[in-house]
């Protein structure tokens, strides 16, 4: 058998070992049951004992090697089995949830079954209903099925007698606390030496090598220039390279040409963007609170902005945690760090609970939920009512996390949601003293401005004679003068409406009546309050945060089944024991605030932290190959999966340190690498040993998100608007989505041509509402943390893209497009559209295939169309609605 691999050569060798003392035992037994006990033999018999001891020697020499061979070719239980039963089937058949009264963690356990009786047959994988349900997929329940190679290691493990292993009953929760591979520090490991050193172009490439030479293939070959450029531009900008971008990277021929192309890339403002959007992903971002009304989040889109801004700038990722989480209580927080703390705040909001109580705890759930699974990639969010069902956390590591985040406040106002000032100390001081000023100044003259203004209206409201006419009837009806005469605090709904109705024309006439002293004190004190108004400080930036209020904290109790009436012990703040200390932490409190937070982003960021470094890195992983390293990538715990290439993740995770938390750095690291330039072909041979493509020996295929679809099309359409930053954007929507909503339309603005045709990472984000060109391709549920998006293949999918408005706008601008940038030459429109669309020039089949289609097009199309168009350009549009739809544009190949 192949026991090349490391962790199985130590499994083999325990089990070898173990052989080895067998024949030794052996040897012994077989001289004692033959008489041979003793020294004082004589000479034949000692040449008999000799001869004995020779044969059984070699006997267990014999039972030695057939017991390696057989240890290389049956699959272990801990190493093999556990993973593939972890995965699929310990989330229904465990201690914790027992579907069918069936729990799969041990052999012993499967052999006492279910209500269908026993799961396992040792030695018939064909009678065995776990092999049974696996290969006639009916389990597990779901899409996602048990892939056929790991199938075939659960049968080969249950015809060899499903041996039970030295860790079999330390599968989910039982498992001891801190075994766990991601609960240890990452090690950083020796780069390799593999065999073909010259595809060494980063050390990523080293480690894939490694384990695809330990099964004894090799990579396919890189994928053309066209695609290279393409991949890269889609990859780190979200958006297609135009003709200018391939003709330079295609004439240059230089062995920088990638590196230059990457560098580019990477100090392009829309490397943010693209970047930004994966984050918001994790993060739960949506600028409405959810619920029946989905209110507006006033002013969240300030951290959008600012995570943009952070990847553009490099800012290092442990400073990225720290600002998110305590960026108010750290020292020089300022307006930007203020405005990163939006993090905590961006989960739903009911503005009016039935319980209060609950709603508060739910929300300070969300919080500590986003922080586990983003930073950690772990599911601590699981121990709120009772400890963790498969994961080394306890109740109290819920709570005692959960009070990190209790101080903190939601600023509102009875159902509304509010905003906060921020900026420094100074700033806000200051702000606040020069408001203060210019507010009593401008109250003295608005003072004096109603006393003028009021006696104006009493003359006008006393008047009798109608000799104005019945222009200003309205003057006299009780209800306006009512409306008029009640201070504006005490106002009515209804009274309220009255003045703004008729206020400006109150102003008019007010003026017509007033006498000269009057009208002079009413101009001179408007005068004056505008100059006061015009002479302000401009106010702060207002973000939408959390805020702490004192340093005292308020007590945290474990709450019994999670229910808020039912209190247990109190505790104090702290981390799961499993990755930190049961002792008391030492906090340091603020002035305005406890530190609590402060302390955990501190923590977070330590350098030889498990989980920290290692899932981000995982996350940068996926963003270019579809897929992490660890495929759970909110996940890392038991119940997650293992990492397909552990030392590669170890060693991006402590090269991320060691570069002073550079996220470019990865990026750069990653996509220099020949594993990234690979090609997208197919291997019958290269298949058969790793059908999934697990060690990487060919580029998967797989659709770009919802955004960058879309953001391609306008760049392609040449509609494409660049601007950065700033309020969010609304894109006309169809009226039956706006009337999807409960209050239809409601929260919904108007964006003119331009500012609609911004990225996508720039629209509105509303929770009850979608944009149909990106819901319809899987754009994240935005009420948990999304750590990869759904790729689901629809009919409303091709409904969409082939019909709806937007799609037939940009094919149209397109085409115009087209026309003005290649003339009236059909071969030169053709080229320039697969230039732009797809990023590579035509094959002469599908230049036939178009000029045909262009003519056929245009023959029945009838001519005098009412917008004035040429059947030749309604062809055209056809045309290049056709490319926008084409596998090859959804597609990062």
């Amino acid at each position: 058998g192949d026991i090349s691999n490391e962790r199985s050569r130590g499994h083999y060798q325990k089990r070898a070992t173990a052989g080895l003392y067998t024949g030794m035992l052996m040897v012994l037994s077989t001289a004692d049951q033959l008489g041979f006990g003793t020294w004082k033999l004589e000479v034949h018999r000692r040449l008999q004992y000799d001869l004995m001891v020779m044969i059984a020697a070699r006997l267990a020499f014999a039972w030695l090697v057939g017991t390696a061979l057989s240890a290389a070719a049956e699959p272990g239980f801990e190493q093999d089995v556990v993973p593939i039963l972890t995965r699929h089937c310990l989330q229904c058949h465990s201690d914790a949830v027992k579907m069918g009264e069936l729990d799969l963690r041990t052999p012993e356990a499967m052999l006492h079954g279910g209500s269908k009786g026993p799961a396992l047959v040792r030695g018939s994988a064909e009678t065995s209903l776990l092999y049974q349900r696996i290969i006639d997929r009916t389990m597990p329940m779901g899409p996602k099925k048990v892939p056929d190679t790991e199938a075939k290691i659960i049968r080969e493990w249950i015809d060899s007698g499903a041996d039970s292993g030295p860790a079999a009953a330390q599968t989910g929760q039982s498992k001891k606390r801190g075994e766990h591979w991601a609960f240890q520090p990452p090690e950083r490991p020796a780069v390799p030496t593999v065999k073909n050193q010259a595809w060494v172009r980063t050390p990523v490439d080293a480690f894939l090598m490694k384990a695809m030479e330990s099964k004894g293939i090799g990579p396919v070959a890189p994928a053309d220039r066209p695609a290279l450029l393409r991949r890269a531009y889609l990859g780190l900008i979200g958006l297609p390279p135009t003709p200018a971008e391939q003709k330079v990277f295609l004439a240059d021929r230089s062995p920088t040409a990638w590196d230059k192309v990457v560098e580019d890339l990477l100090s392009r403002p829309q490397y943010g963007e693209r970047w930004a959007r994966r984050w918001l992903d994790v993060v739960r971002y949506a600028e409405s609170n959810g619920y029946e009304r989905d209110g507006t989040k006033p002013n969240a889109w300030r951290y959008r902005d600012y995570v943009i801004q952070a990847f553009n700038s490099d800012k290092p990722y442990n400073r990225f945690i720290m600002e998110q989480l305590a960026g108010d209580e750290m020292e020089g927080s300022s307006a930007e760090t203020q405005i990163a703390t939006t993090f905590l705040r961006l989960g739903t909001w009911d503005d009016e609970p039935a319980e209060p109580q609950l709603d508060r705890y739910d929300q300070l759930d969300d919080v500590l939920g986003v922080t586990a699974t983003a930073f950690l990639g772990v599911t601590l969010r699981c121990a709120r009512c009772h400890d963790h069902k498969f994961e080394p956390f306890s109740q109290k590591d819920y709570y005692r996390t959960l009070a990190i985040f209790t101080p903190l406040k939601r600023p509102q106002d009875d159902r509304k949601d509010l905003d906060r000032l921020v900026g420094t100390e100074a700033e806000l001081t200051a702000y606040l003293k020069s408001k203060e000023k210019a507010d009593a100044e401008v109250a003295e003259r608005e003072k004096q401005l109603e006393e003028a203004r009021r006696a104006v209206m009493r003359r006008m409201f006393a008047a009798k004679d109608k000799a104005r006419g019945e222009d200003v009837a309205w003057l006299r009806h009780a209800e306006v003068v009512l409306a008029f005469s009640t201070p504006a605090g005490r106002r009515n709904k209804e009274q309220k409406k009255l003045v703004e109705e008729f206020n400006s024309r109150l102003e008019e006439e007010i003026l017509k009546e007033a006498e000269t002293p009057e009208r002079n004190q009413i101009e001179t004190a408007r005068s004056e309050i505008a100059a006061i108004d015009g002479a302000r400080s401009p106010e702060p930036p207002r973000a939408y945060i959390w805020y702490e209020e004192s340093a005292e904290a308020p007590a945290t109790k474990l709450l019994e089944r999670g229910d808020p009436v039912s209190l247990g012990e109190e505790v104090q703040p702290g981390v799961p024991e499993v990755l930190g200390s049961a002792e008391p932490v030492q906090i340091q409190p603020t002035r305005k605030s406890t530190g609590r937070r402060l302390w955990l982003a501190r923590w977070l960021t330590r350098e030889d932290h498990p989980l920290t470094a290692r899932v981000i890195v995982n996350r940068i992983w996926q963003g270019y190959f579809g897929e992490g390293l660890v495929a759970s990538e909110n996940d890392f715990g038991v119940m997650g999966q293992r990492p397909t290439h552990a030392d590669l993740l170890d060693y991006l995770a402590t090269e991320l340190v060691a570069s002073g938390w550079s996220l470019k750095h990865i990026h750069r690291l990653i996509v220099m690498s020949s594993a990234y330039r690979l090609s997208a072909a197919w291997d019958e041979k290269r298949g058969k040993a790793d059908p999934e493509n697990t060690l990487l020996w060919r580029w998967k295929p797989r659709r770009l998100e919802a955004e960058a679809i879309r953001d391609g099309m306008l760049a392609v359409s040449g509609k494409l608007t660049l601007k950065m930053g700033g309020p969010s954007i609304f894109p006309d929507l169809p009226r039956a989505v706006l009337e999807g909503q409960s209050r239809p339309g409601d929260g919904w603005g108007k964006s003119d041509s331009q500012e609609a045709a911004r990225r996508s990472v720039y629209i509105f984000s509303k929770r009850s509402l979608a944009v149909p060109e990106l819901e319809v391709m899987d754009a994240p549920d935005t009420t948990s943390s999304c750590e990869q998006r759904t790729v689901s293949t629809t009919g409303p999918q091709a409904l969409t893209f082939l019909n709806g408005d937007f799609t037939g706008a940009q094919a149209r601008a397109f085409a115009e497009r087209l026309e003005r940038e290649a003339g009236n030459d059909a071969d030169a429109q053709i080229g320039l559209a697969f230039t732009l669309a797809y990023g590579r020039a035509p094959n002469p089949e599908e230049r036939h295939a178009v000029r045909e289609f262009l003519v056929q097009q245009e023959r029945q199309i009838e001519a005098g169309t009412r917008d004035n168009r040429t059947p030749r350009q309604r062809a055209l549009e056809g045309f290049a609605l056709v490319l926008l739809n084409g596998n090859e544009f959804f597609y990062l190949n």
